[in-house]
């Protein structure tokens, strides 16, 4: 590509060479998979009678092995918003199939958790091991060998990035991602955040906040804000995984079936069998790992992707780090702001642009890979254009010349701010993200006397009791994924958004995670090593004591303290929970990676 940024292009080249190892054992196991299991007639008359027992009118096309086999790996659950839609979409697509000659089953079914059910209580130290168990359910569905390509439906927080991870380990085959859209537009974020800080002071009670949150998350679809689960589509649309502009429509419309249609016609001609063989390992190679890194940082996404991409990436045997984010957050300029980092939400994002600007604007400036192979036939160029239905028929349309709201989404000649609002900060602490996109200038920089706590639930309670009202960094530790499964903190936004809007100087410092949504307090998240030891080592944050002077700071990537850890006792660890399945999860926990390695148990045990 000709005009391509000289950042991105060193970060990719870094890339490619860090990840020749990795990545040519990856794809001479794809070469190998495709050899031995490309074709479902391998399969002795025993075995395929037992996968197409059940297929009613499709069993004489898949038992002469023929017809094109779609295997559909669904996250459909009626509990959660976004995917209750999913619902009804494996008999539809099962039509859909029928109409070009091919054939889909469902492969199997994977767990979908809501982190907005379970944020802030027992469950949620489930949630990111949900992702490797996801995964491995994605693997268990297409172990039976009986599909020339996958459909994978799935849209939030840890579900897309399992999916992506266990369908990898096909990639051999052709994959689509197909979402289900997000769900109308509720009451005023603004609104929204003000009921949750007067909750935190008392000022309101449970029935108010009750009835405002109601009021938000409302009917099927997904949350509106720009967290994990819509920064999941955003990524699937920057790595080509999905039919071009499907992110963002909403469901149970007809252009959102439209564009499910067009999804399955399309997996089938990229299967083997077809016209336009497209194996997603090749789809998913470095350039697509880097555009997916580039929209992150263009839109201020969810701060857990610093962790899921790098696990996603390991699954197709590319080696990223969070120096590839801090090199590219310094050159790539937020062009996006969707609430928590704005006033609009993801529904008034598509209407004036959408991914289709984005994708555009990211084209025209050299600052994404035009050149790599992506599910729509014409590459990433189709991905700057709009899906629109004409007299019933999709098709699709430019990009708008004009952003259509530029509180909301500008030009690279004009960003919001000149950086992607994603660095690293690193010191005698260890090393942290910090997302900026959010936080005012004049917070970049904290220094200040710490609290340190080993549960949220002490934050809290210290909060209340009036102890924290003053300049504080807020330490919480034990939080990474071999202490507790690493959940989100997202119960800490409320009272340390109070203590900021009091006049203090407030940050935050952890080993666990932030809400995807993270907002506007300065926090230094995913600190590795974290305080758990590991061979015998405990992480900087467990040597830490009240009173210590912390200074983090996104100006400088400085997170450090001026005490002299070398001569304490770590502080004990708290032990581990039981209840709530906790027990169940202890293998993951104590196999965990890093988080800048993307705190996975799976790809650790196995050597990815």
């Amino acid at each position: 590509m000709s005009n391509l940024s000289p950042v991105v292009a060193r970060v990719t080249d870094r890339i490619i060479e860090r990840s020749k190892p990795s990545r040519g054992r990856y794809m001479e196991m794809i070469e190998r998979e495709r050899d031995r299991h490309s074709d479902r007639s391998f399969l002795s008359c025993s075995n395929l009678a037992h996968g197409f027992a059940a297929s009613g009118e499709d069993k004489p096309a898949i038992a002469t092995g023929g017809a094109i086999n779609l295997g559909i790996v669904t996250a459909y659950n009626d509990m959660l918003s976004a995917h209750q839609p999913y619902g009804r979409y494996p008999e539809q697509m099962k039509l859909f199939a029928r109409e070009i000659g091919a054939t889909a089953q469902v492969a199997g079914g994977v767990p979908a958790m809501c982190d907005g059910v379970t944020q802030g209580f027992d469950g949620m130290e489930l949630s990111l091991f949900s992702r490797d168990t996801i995964a491995m359910s994605t693997a268990v569905a297409l172990s039976h060998a009986m599909f020339d390509g996958m459909a994978l439906l799935g849209i939030c927080d840890k579900i897309v990035p399992g999916l992506v991870i266990g369908a990898l380990r096909f990639g051999h085959l052709p994959a689509v991602f197909v979402p289900s859209g997000p769900m109308p537009s509720g009451i005023s974020n603004k609104e929204k955040q003000k009921t949750r800080q007067l909750y935190a002071e008392g000022k309101v009670g449970r029935e108010e906040l009750l009835a405002s949150e109601s009021a938000s998350y409302h009917t099927a679809g997904t949350c509106t804000f720009y967290g994990t689960a819509n920064s999941n589509q955003m990524m699937m649309e920057m790595m080509g995984l999905h039919v071009p502009g499907a992110a963002f429509v909403p469901p149970n419309t007809p252009l959102r079936q439209a564009l499910t249609r067009a999804a399955v016609h399309r997996v089938a001609a990229m299967s083997k069998k077809g016209d336009d063989y497209r194996p997603m390992a090749e789809l998913v190679d470095e350039k697509a790992i880097v555009n997916a890194l580039v929209g992150l940082l263009a839109t201020g996404g969810s701060t857990n992707h610093a962790i899921h991409l790098p696990a996603m990436a390991r699954a197709a045997g590319v080696i990223i780090d969070w120096e590839d984010f801090d090199e590219l957050s310094a050159a790539v300029p937020l062009i996006t702001r969707v609430y928590p980092n704005g006033s609009g939400d993801v529904n008034h994002f598509h209407a004036a642009g959408g991914m289709a600007w984005v994708v555009k604007e990211l084209l025209g400036a050299g600052l994404a890979h035009a050149d790599i192979l992506t599910v729509a036939e014409g590459g990433m160029s189709d991905y700057a254009s709009e899906p629109v239905l004409m007299d019933d028929t999709l098709a699709w349309t430019p990009a708008p010349a004009e952003s259509g709201d530029d509180t909301m989404l500008r030009p690279v000649s004009d960003p919001f701010q000149p950086d992607g609002g994603m660095r690293l900060v690193s010191g005698n602490l260890g090393r942290g993200t910090i997302k900026t996109s959010a936080v005012d200038k004049e917070r970049w920089t904290i220094e200040a006397p710490c609290r340190v706590f080993d549960t949220q639930e002490a934050v809290a309670q210290a909060f209340k009791a009036g102890e924290l009202d003053k300049d504080v960094i807020v330490v919480v530790r034990f939080q990474g994924p071999r202490a507790n499964g690493m959940p989100e903190l997202h119960k800490l936004t409320p009272p340390l958004g109070v203590l900021q809007d009091r006049g203090h100087k407030v940050a935050l410092v952890t080993d666990g995670r932030m809400s995807g949504a993270s907002g506007k307090v300065p926090a230094a998240i995913h600190v590795t090593p974290e305080a758990l030891a590991k061979d015998g080592k405990p992480g900087p944050l467990a040597y830490l004591r009240d009173g210590d002077v912390v200074r983090m700071s996104a100006d400088d990537g400085t997170l450090s303290t001026t005490a002299d850890l070398s001569s304490r006792e770590p502080a004990p660890a708290p032990p581990a929970a039981m209840g709530m399945g906790r027990e169940l999860f202890a293998m993951f926990r104590m196999s965990a990676g890093g988080a800048e390695q993307g705190g996975s148990a799976m790809l650790e045990v196995a050597g990815l």
